[in-house]
């Protein structure tokens, strides 16, 4: 069974999870179901980030230790997963004993190989950000993120940065892959090509973080312990099976703040291990709330948890992989959401279930028809187009186009509705019932398909709608996505339910 491995970014633990958080794990966990239904062995890993400047003051803000506060905030986002219905396989906390340990081994192993150094570290410095930044990039006393910026003068131990100007760029150039969307990776070579200064990668003015091996008087600078998490998890220098098997990662997806983490410090920290590089990291876009950038302060951010009771756990996943392309910007809006339930999900693929299903239930026998010893060219063409869609999603998939994805599948819904329409069964069943139900049996027949298709994204429904036409639960993977494995017929069909309902706002409150 081939394997894969993808991860979200820790999250930071100095707040609760918005709807940021929500998105990126949501996108991973997608393509996790995607690639278990297409035969993978699949690790997906998410977790929390909890050492730094920033939760140590969090946490004194609050009256309690650190620790205390990160162990509160981290089930936070454990508890996230279960309640927006995430399948990762594992999560992990920087403040465990096994990443300490990986931490201080990988220091070890770069400071043995010459590729830390001491020095004195003088800049700008983000507790916000964790991040330095150079003078060129402040604009009015602040980063180019909007955070405040304050000047740090402190002894510093230092990665070589510098030393890997050139093998990075060989990397992007040989795998313009390795970065998407593509015009991310124009942003990363551009930095990178711009000079890289070596990498300050301890603290002395704060103490929760890793302590460096041998020095007691300095943290690990919080990037560095961050990014070891991906190694951590797979039991790096450990003989671990799950190092053989799943590193290097398939995808690491990450929001486009922390890309150049991910794209420049990341490989580099790998390359002075000669360790394997992941094979490609993603950066998706923001969102805002109608049309206005989401901020504490503004009191607009986005609760995922109450967005899924308000409108459905698949109703809100449906909705953020379709509404924007993947990797652009986007707009939460209660109108865009209501519009995607009601068009896409109740109009075009409930009502062609229900319409469908529900003639089966009346007109034969409440069964299945049985499948058809021939086929006219119209029924042949969107069960070819149905079939097809596998091979399509596969390829989206593969570059995290999960809305082209979407619209592949839609496309194939639009066509069905205007096949019941062209073939009129209602009026069949008076002239040729056998025709009848050779037409709801194609229908029923790419509605199975759609389903198996649409179980990514959403899990439940679909699950409910394949129950409703009697898909035995063992015969729900992709590679029974073929001709070859078309319904029998026969199943019995109890009287279909709607899986998609209309959003009514007078029932809401709204």
């Amino acid at each position: 069974m081939p394997s894969y491995y993808l991860t979200t970014p820790i999250y930071y633990v100095n707040d609760k999870p918005h709807i940021g958080h929500a998105y990126t794990t949501l996108a991973c966990d997608v393509l996790a179901r995607f690639k278990r239904l297409d035969g993978f062995d699949v690790k997906f890993l998410t977790g929390t980030d909890e050492h730094g400047q920033k939760v140590e003051k969090s946490a004194q803000e609050c009256g309690v230790d650190p620790q205390g506060f990160t162990d509160e905030v981290s089930q936070n986002f454990r508890d996230l997963t279960g309640q927006l219905n995430f399948s990762n396989t594992d999560f992990i906390r920087t403040t465990e004993t096994r990443h300490k340990e990986t931490c201080q081994m990988i220091w070890q192993e770069m400071l043995n190989a010459g590729h830390i150094y001491l020095d004195k570290y003088a800049g700008w410095y983000a507790v916000r950000d964790e991040a330095y930044y150079a003078e060129t990039e402040i604009v009015d006393g602040k980063a180019p993120t909007g955070a405040p910026v304050e000047w740090v003068e402190e002894p510093s131990y230092f990665f070589r940065l510098s030393a890997f100007q050139d093998r990075l760029l060989e990397l992007y150039e040989k795998n313009p892959d390795f970065v998407g969307p593509s015009s991310r990776l124009n942003e990363v070579k551009s930095f990178v090509k711009s000079g890289l200064r070596d990498l300050s990668v301890s603290r002395t003015s704060f103490s929760w973080g890793i302590p460096v091996p041998n020095d007691e008087n300095h943290i690990m600078y919080v990037w560095l312990d961050a990014l070891t998490n991906y190694i951590t998890a797979v039991g790096y220098g450990k003989d671990d099976p799950e190092y053989q098997q799943f590193w290097p990662a398939d995808l690491h997806m990450v929001g486009k703040d922390i890309l150049r983490f991910h794209a420049i410090y990341w490989p580099a920290f790998l390359m002075a291990l000669d360790a394997p590089l992941p094979k490609r990291v993603y950066a998706h876009g923001w969102w805002t709330n109608e049309g206005q950038k989401i901020s504490k302060s503004l009191g607009n951010v986005i609760d995922p948890v109450n967005l899924a009771e308000t409108y459905g756990l698949d109703q809100m996943r449906y909705f953020l992989m379709r509404e924007v392309p993947f990797g652009n910007d986007g707009d939460f809006s209660h109108q865009a959401m209501v519009h995607r339930m009601n068009g896409d999900l109740a109009n075009d693929l409930g009502n062609l279930c229900q319409r469908v299903l529900s003639m089966v239930f009346k007109n034969c026998e409440a069964a299945i028809p049985l499948r058809p010893n021939a086929l006219h060219d119209a029924d042949q063409k969107i069960l070819n187009d149905a079939y097809a869609l596998l091979e399509k999603n596969r390829q989206f998939y593969d570059k995290q186009q999960f809305h082209e994805a979407l619209k592949a599948i839609w496309d194939v819904i639009g066509d069905a509705n205007r096949y019941v329409d062209e073939m009129a069964p209602w009026a069949l069943r008076k002239t040729d019932a056998a025709r009848m139900a050779d037409v709801l049996w194609v229908l029923c027949e790419v509605i199975r398909v759609v389903a198996i298709l649409l179980q990514p994204l959403m899990p439940q429904s679909m699950s409910r709608l394949l129950d409703q036409i009697g898909i035995d639960a063992d015969k729900r993977d992709f590679t029974y996505v073929s001709a070859d494995v078309s319904l029998a017929g026969g199943q019995p069909l109890s009287k279909p339910e709607p899986v998609f309902p209309r959003f009514i706002e007078d029932e809401q409150g709204a």
